[in-house]
């Protein structure tokens, strides 16, 4: 197989083009927006689906699917009723680093919007889950996860009432749960993850501002202090448009 002078290792083989050459309209319009975007700054309008269509010479419903999963894949975002120039998407490493540290890590202001902090006895499935005894006081705290003002999640986090019996006095909502704990005297040992592609439902895209139809980035993770304690169980759904995450593992 013959690659491009240009290619990078990231982009897809032969820029996409299937093996027996016949290439999609839409995915040749979408290639060369693609290229129209590289050429402009972040928030710059894109030209209407009308003029996009009269200068690449096809229909516009085939400029609209072009255009559409550009915006699934971040490279542009909806602004009123036109179409604009996104910016790069948010990197997050998959470690027991807090949010609040990966967006500052890139030049971005962290926040987060109170949905709900409740309390409740602990259910059966997280009971097995986390090792929490079944009927304990557990906290739920839900957030919307913020950067530059811009919601990019939905977080909830489920923890022992025993472990910070004060949480609703003395946490603040806008700041790092991860940064609480540290002053409560509470240290991370380990978690596990798991990692899942999901749609949001209704709910959850009302809050975090989406089409339902976006594509979510799903981690849940079940947290243990250094004594092997069970400490959190988290639910974190990350908008696939604007986040990526990233590891570096060791042999």
């Amino acid at each position: 197989m013959d690659y491009p002078n240009d290619q990078a290792p990231g982009a897809p083989v032969r820029h996409g083009i299937p093996e027996h050459g016949r290439i999609p309209k839409y995915y040749a319009v979408k290639a060369r927006l693609d290229r129209l975007v590289g050429q402009l700054r972040e928030g710059a309008a894109l030209p209407t689906e009308r003029d996009l269509a009269e200068r690449y010479e096809v229909a516009r419903e085939t400029v609209r699917q072009a255009i559409r999963e550009l915006v699934l894949e971040g490279r542009l975002r909806r602004q009123g009723r036109g179409t604009v120039v996104a910016g790069p998407k948010l990197e997050q490493p998959l470690s027991l680093a807090s949010y609040t540290e990966g967006v500052r890590r890139q030049g971005r202001t962290p926040g987060r919007t109170l949905v709900t902090l409740d309390r409740f006895p602990c259910p059966d499935p997280l009971a097995a889950e986390t090792g929490l005894t079944r009927g304990e006081p557990v906290w739920h705290l839900e957030r919307v996860l913020l950067a530059d003002d811009e919601r990019m999640g939905l977080e909830s986090t489920y923890v022992a009432v025993a472990r910070v019996p004060r949480l609703d006095a003395d946490f603040d909502p806008d700041s790092s749960f991860y940064a609480y704990l540290q002053r409560q005297g509470i240290a991370f040992g380990d978690a596990d993850e798991r990692i899942e592609t999901v749609l949001a439902t209704p709910r959850e895209a009302l809050l975090i501002g989406t089409p339902p139809a976006l594509p979510m980035l799903l981690i849940h993770r079940v947290s243990r202090d250094t004594e092997g304690r069970p400490l959190e169980r988290v639910r974190s759904l990350y908008r696939g448009d604007r986040f990526s995450f990233s590891a570096h593992l060791k042999g």
